[in-house]
């Protein structure tokens, strides 16, 4: 697997948010929330269940619209773009399928079941260009092969996988195309510890190889000093801490992170 270039511009945030507020009527989604994304950094969002950590992922990943402030971008063509003010739902999409992506929990959430290893990776290909289809399927084995399944699984469909090999098959899927960007909501969720434990040391080794900018959001503190440079704690939509993963993990300062951390709470 070649390394990828974490791209020319270091020195600015890859991604800048700022303000960003969610409201579903009187309740609050997230509230007032900023930060910088760097290239090549990996950002972990952690809280209890209700924190808002998922809200904000769904807001920073264009699949929801904020109240109020601003989520910008720095593209691939050195521009800065507003996700919501300057750039439409069809360009939101595109950003979606070529320079993003998005690993969900639930790996049938981000494969087409009904097709086969093979062409959910295919697919990824095709929507940046690709059309030769003896290239496409060789890079298809390629990538079967980094997350680790076995090449003659090409032509299966998902279903027959197991859970594990389904979310290896969906992160191949989204990593196929070179993206600069991705989001993971909970990756390691619902799989044993055994395979949890896998999947993230596969994990860490393709953001690193890669370059990736991450955010991911977990409720497993163990997965977030594995793989985040820098740790949001969340709590009733709002982030009370912020900082180095070890920094955080290891002397947090804020009452509900100190709790969050001594696992008094329910993550």
């Amino acid at each position: 697997m070649e390394n990828k270039s974490i791209g020319l511009h270091e020195d600015k945030a890859l991604l800048s948010v700022q303000d960003l507020t969610l409201m579903y009527g009187p309740r609050v989604g997230c509230e007032n929330i900023s930060f910088d994304l760097w290239p090549g950094e990996v950002l972990g969002i952690v809280g209890e269940s209700g924190s808002g950590k998922s809200t904000l992922l769904s807001c920073i990943s264009g699949q929801l619209e904020p109240t109020s402030g601003s989520v910008k971008y720095h593209t691939n063509q050195g521009d800065i773009r507003d996700l919501f003010h300057e750039l439409s739902e069809p360009e939101r999409r595109f950003l979606m399928r070529t320079d993003w992506a998005f690993v969900h929990q639930n790996p049938r959430d981000g494969l087409r079941m009904g097709v086969s290893a093979g062409a959910n990776i295919g697919e990824r290909l095709m929507a940046v260009g690709w059309r030769h289809y003896g290239n496409i399927r060789d890079k298809a084995e390629n990538w079967l092969t980094n997350v680790e399944i076995a090449e003659e699984r090409l032509d299966d469909l998902p279903s027959t996988f197991s859970g594990g090999m389904q979310q290896r098959l969906q992160i191949a899927r989204n990593l196929v195309s070179g993206p600069r960007l991705v989001f993971m909501d909970e990756p390691t969720g619902g799989l044993d510890v055994s395979v949890q434990a896998k999947l993230l040391d596969l994990l860490r080794g393709l953001v690193q190889d890669l370059g990736l900018s991450v955010v991911i959001v977990t409720h497993d503190l163990a997965v977030a000093r594995l793989l985040s440079h820098r740790l949001m704690v969340m709590r009733k939509g709002q982030v009370v801490e912020t900082g180095l993963t070890d920094q955080v993990l290891d002397d947090p300062q804020h009452p509900y992170a100190q709790l969050l951390v001594s696992s008094i709470l329910q993550a």
